[in-house]
């Protein structure tokens, strides 16, 4: 037999020097990272081989070094304690602008200047140049792109779903989803409006809301969000947490929905019926809800399915993709999600991949759990998409057995 009581304290010894030094190299990465953003394009269009003339290169200079000053200190005061929604649209606006010119600058910096050495086209100045208005004018375009992208209301997506264990009564249910509408610093009741109106055009069974309504508290977005309450549904219109309700007194929020007519499932169920065939749907809090201190706020399945017939197909809300592995465990039949908003600015979605499982679009997790994942309705931030376009999300569910002779419709009923 071995004494390992010696040897586990140096293990742990071992790890915690590595983990202490990942830990501090993490608290640097918000320091970093505007440096780089500003400083990378900065040097690619201005100290590449351009050779400008002096005013040229000091009015550049001076516009990378306020954008390197001004976006952390914007968004600071525009998302900090003080909420300034003035700020925070300047800050939102600039870290957009820097992060577009960040990507493009090394993306043509390196492509297009090595294409331009490789065809010997002009020299080393032209070559440097044509780089610099390259780069400009491409972020130029994908920003103005992206911004009307962000501002539009979104295209409804529709598809097909087919659910094994859907009973032939609920055939052809109308799901609608949006969702991470993060009502904000930009004035946005006409928006809001106009999706509302789009949502009610789909004649839908069940809307759905999973999360993230807005930035700031209910009582600061309200206006925004009073829309919300002209949404129709047949049936029901249910709603769940995102992340961002819990930097916003999330409570808040619940009761508003709740009085604006919609379901909070919080971490409890309703049971749709139609001829005669039942569906489960189900909703939990966000992820992030126990880490909030917020009492009785936790992301909680067991609760949530409490009392459910096991045979019954499910239907859960959860805003985070990244809740699909308990789902499947538990063999829920469709998980609906949204956070990801399919990257929102391209190339980001490389980084929502390490965080996510999912990052748009109809996907499969264990023996018959799908999983949804919504590019999301609105926009968080930079007022910018830019290849990652919203949406409002149709899916009509799909039952693989034939229809029953009887299909009247009963009413949903709520379980707690």
């Amino acid at each position: 037999m071995t004494d390992t009581s010696d040897t586990r304290p140096a293990d742990g010894e071992a790890r915690a020097p590595r983990q202490s030094r990942l830990h501090r190299l993490t608290r640097y990465i918000p320091l970093i990272a505007p440096v780089l953003l500003w400083a990378v394009p900065c040097w690619v269009l201005l100290y590449g081989g351009q050779h400008w003339p002096l005013p040229v290169t000091l009015v550049g200079t001076a516009l990378f070094a306020l954008g390197l000053i001004g976006m952390p200190l914007a968004l600071v005061r525009g998302h900090g304690r003080r909420q300034q929604d003035r700020a925070a649209i300047v800050g939102d606006t600039l870290l957009g602008t820097g992060w577009t010119l960040f990507t493009w600058s090394v993306l043509i910096g390196v492509l297009v200047r090595l294409a331009l050495t490789v065809a010997d086209a002009g020299g080393s100045q032209d070559r440097a140049r044509i780089v610099t208005w390259a780069v400009l004018g491409v972020t130029a375009v994908l920003l103005g792109w992206g911004h009307a992208e962000a501002r539009r209301v979104p295209r409804v997506r529709r598809l097909d779903v087919q659910l094994p264990r859907l009973g032939a009564g609920l055939d052809g249910l109308r799901v609608a989803l949006i969702t991470d509408t993060h009502y904000g610093p930009l004035d946005r009741v006409r928006w809001s409006a106009r999706v509302c109106e789009t949502v009610n055009t789909l004649e839908a069974d069940l809307v759905c809301h999973t999360g993230d309504i807005a930035d700031g508290t209910a009582e600061r977005r309200r206006a925004q969000a009073v829309p919300l309450g002209t949404v129709r549904a047949t049936r029901a219109r249910v709603y769940v947490t995102g992340n961002h309700e819990y930097y916003s007194e999330a409570q808040g929020w619940v009761d508003l929905m709740d009085e604006l007519g919609w379901e909070p499932l919080r971490n409890r169920h309703l049971l749709l019926e139609r001829g005669g065939d039942t569906l489960v749907v189900a909703g939990v809090d966000d992820v992030t809800a126990e880490s909030s201190g917020l009492a009785g706020h936790r992301a909680h399945l067991a609760g949530a399915l409490d009392g459910v017939d096991p045979d019954l197909p499910v239907l859960l809300l959860a805003h985070q993709p990244k809740f699909i592995d308990r789902a499947a465990a538990a063999g829920i039949d469709l998980q609906l999600s949204g956070h990801t908003h399919g990257g929102q600015i391209w190339p980001f979605h490389h980084l929502v991949r390490i965080d996510q499982p999912a990052l748009a679009g109809l996907s499969h997790h264990g023996p018959r759990t799908l999983l949804y994942t919504s590019r999301g309705t609105g926009f968080w931030g930079p007022p910018f998409r830019v290849f990652a376009p919203s949406e409002i999300t149709l899916l009509v569910l799909r039952s693989p057995h034939p229809p029953k002779a009887d299909t009247r419709q009963t009413p949903a009923r709520r379980t707690i």
